[in-house]
């Protein structure tokens, strides 16, 4: 279960650059479906490089992982650069 959860981690990490890119494109653009679903073959790689096998609980912890890496990216994008940017304008 430790090996899932540090799975779930990587997963989180690889992922939220992508969420980052994905909120600096405009919806539904080819760059935020490369954004979206660019990742899915690192979770692929994750998922065989430590051995997990497709059962529903394995699923649940790297689908989160790549949920929460998309949603922080694009948060880290929305809430914290371009704050930034604002207070430098300032």
């Amino acid at each position: 279960m430790k090996l899932l959860i540090i799975a779930g981690l990587i997963v989180l990490i690889l992922t939220a650059p992508f969420g980052y890119w994905r909120a600096t494109v405009p919806f539904k653009s080819k760059k935020w479906f490369l954004a979206v679903h660019l990742p899915i073959p690192f979770i692929i790689i994750v998922r065989f490089a430590f051995g997990f096998s497709f059962t529903l609980y394995s699923f649940i912890i790297l689908d989160l992982g790549f949920f929460f890496g998309q949603l922080f990216g694009g948060y880290y994008y929305k809430y914290i650069v371009k704050k930034r940017k604002k207070d430098i304008n300032l």
